[in-house]
């Protein structure tokens, strides 16, 4: 894996951009490696969506734009980053049952925890936030179909 990778997307505060900001995402995390059909493909997608949800909906039309940022490191973890211009962070709204909405950030929380992550919540230098999740990629390369991998032997070091 290359030390570091980054992408990122301004898109318009719109419902429409969700469903683009989720596709973003996903063609983004292939171009890493990580296969579109898995379970870790479709947590950070819902993740995204829920961010990007938040920040069409909860910034009640003062934050034009919203930006995606998607970073991996050569720790092996993966920073997804939602900055929107308006300046109040998220609150913990009860999960009443009758509530439509509200439970984003919940889902948000519990998804990130259940894959050993971090969620953390920062204001910008321009009055806005950023909602970033911090999560393990424990992505492997696959194998080259065809070719055999041979086993390390007992006591010698994988790799040599």
């Amino acid at each position: 894996m290359a030390d570091h990778l980054e992408a990122s997307v301004t898109l318009p505060s719109d419902p429409a951009s969700v469903s683009t900001a989720r596709r973003f995402v996903a063609d983004t995390l292939g171009e890493w490696g990580l296969p579109a059909d898995s379970e870790a493909a479709d947590t950070i997608r819902l993740i995204v969506s829920e961010l990007a949800t938040n920040a069409v909906q909860h910034t009640f039309g003062q934050s034009p734009t919203f930006t995606v940022d998607l970073a991996l490191g050569r720790d092996e973890e993966l920073r997804i980053g939602v900055t929107d211009s308006h300046p109040r962070f998220p609150r913990r709204l009860p999960a009443a049952v009758q509530q439509d909405n509200g439970r984003g950030m919940v889902i948000i929380r519990w998804l990130t925890a259940e894959c050993g992550g971090k969620l953390g919540v920062r204001p910008t230098r321009e009055g806005g936030k950023t909602v970033t999740v911090h999560l393990p990629w424990q992505i492997r390369p696959e194998p080259v179909a065809g070719v055999a991998v041979a086993a390390p032997l007992e006591g010698e070091s994988p790799g040599r």
